[in-house]
């Protein structure tokens, strides 16, 4: 579990397969190294990878089929130059951002960046290419004031329109000077995550039709059949 709070940059080096190396950038290296042991879990740009082998100045992690299919990860000449790095959070840590697991929903693009007197404006929609992936996993967790993961950074939505086809986010400069938001060009991916309380509350409210479903049918309506397709057999 993480925050959204990014603690460093880094550089990402393929290994070939599945294999990276990640390398932290030098002045903030200690904050992500100092008690980092092998098998803990570390936020790049978003995505929760397992530390396999500790080096001097990084680590080295491997990465599922499914995180290269659905992340960056597979994808880096789309991403910004640095990744942010974050480590997990500890029992009795201060959770400054948003709940972040750093699970992957989808892809975003960046479509437009507007610098104002005290942020900047991030307008994010799906690349053409992914258009199927962002409705499915990412456009119906889009509400104005949500939470969302940015590249792992912990984002309020200022503004999304009706359809979840794109959102904006306000970011302060303190933030987008301390993560690799600073980095990115028009057209690049991010990796997003939604907020995990929206899939929650999703996920009870289509348990809870599925009972007055259940609820309102005959005893005659109910056989092995109606049981099987709705997951009681």
């Amino acid at each position: 579990m993480f925050t959204g709070l990014i603690q460093s940059l880094g550089t990402l080096q393929p290994l070939g397969g599945d294999r990276f190396q990640l390398t932290c950038l030098p002045d903030k290296a200690a904050v992500i190294l100092d008690d980092l042991a092998i098998g803990d879990s570390v936020a790049v740009d978003g995505i929760c990878l397992t530390v396999e082998e500790i080096l001097s100045q990084g680590f080295v992690a491997t990465a599922s089929d499914e995180t290269l299919s659905r992340t960056t990860l597979g994808q880096r000449h789309q991403a910004a130059t640095y990744v942010n790095l974050e480590t997990s959070i500890r029992v009795g840590s201060k959770l400054g951002g948003h709940f972040v697991t750093g699970h992957i929903d989808g892809i975003g693009s960046l479509q437009d960046s507007v610098k104002t007197t005290n942020s900047w404006i991030l307008c994010f929609t799906s690349p053409t290419s992914l258009q199927n992936l962002w409705q499915r996993h990412v456009a119906r967790f889009l509400v104005p004031k949500g939470s969302i993961a940015v590249n792992g950074v912990s984002l309020t939505i200022a503004e999304c329109d009706p359809h979840g086809s794109w959102f904006k986010v306000a970011v302060i400069p303190h933030s987008y000077a301390q993560t690799n938001l600073s980095y990115l060009q028009l057209g690049q991916w991010v990796n997003l995550e939604s907020d995990i309380l929206g899939k929650y509350v999703e996920k009870l409210l289509l348990l809870g039709d599925q009972v007055k479903s259940v609820n309102s049918l005959s005893t005659d309506d109910i056989s092995p059949e109606f049981l099987a397709e709705h997951g009681y057999l």
